[in-house]
């Protein structure tokens, strides 16, 4: 089992997205989505921007791995297609790929399409072209605004900047992973740091 620990620019419910009893990251972080098997687990951090620098906004198991075209078909995920006049979390939805017959992929209008709907190609090409994979857990704690203060002796947990981290020790794994585990609350806990 890894960990996979990254901080999340922007905390919109997008990536992840943490609604309709599935967490899933299916959107940015290519390379955690790429590498990711499993059994491991995904955490993101807050941002300075929005004072959660030192702050676990989730935690995902990852339960299951599918593509895009999965993702896109399958019934238990329609939900999480966005619906740009739809809720807050409705306009968020990350299901917003599948392959063309020609080959590329649609990009559905959503947060990573342009103000018009129309694809936007930076984020389509940083979403698709390393990896077509989603990552999705059903064992999460999403807590948004009641994101949880990481204790000192953890700060080494804690990402930095762009990218990503995943090189912990097994002994200090265990401790973390132990504290992050020993808090009850599971699934979507508060809405996320960015809505206003």
């Amino acid at each position: 089992m890894r960990l996979h620990s990254y901080v999340i620019e922007h905390d919109v419910g997008f990536a992840p997205n943490p609604f309709h009893g599935w967490c899933s990251l299916a959107a940015c972080k290519p390379m955690i989505r790429a590498t990711a098997a499993v059994g491991d687990h995904v955490i993101g951090t807050g941002t300075a921007h929005n004072k959660m620098s030192q702050h676990l906004i989730y935690w995902m198991r990852v339960d299951e791995i599918i593509d895009f075209d999965a993702y896109w078909s399958d019934q238990r995920f329609h939900r999480k297609r966005a619906v740009m006049h739809g809720s807050m979390a409705q306009r968020h939805g990350d299901n917003i790929y599948h392959s063309l017959p020609g080959g590329g992929f649609f990009q559905a209008d959503s947060f990573h399409s342009r103000e018009d709907g129309r694809p936007d190609p930076a984020n389509l090409n940083r979403d698709t072209s390393r990896t077509q994979r989603v990552l999705l857990g059903r064992s999460f704690a999403y807590y948004g605004k009641h994101a949880r203060l990481i204790p000192d002796e953890f700060k080494g947990f804690i990402k930095r900047g762009p990218g990503h981290r995943n090189n912990f020790s097994a002994v200090g794994l265990e401790h973390f992973t132990a504290w992050l585990f020993a808090d009850p609350g599971r699934g979507y806990i508060a809405e996320p740091t960015d809505w206003r």
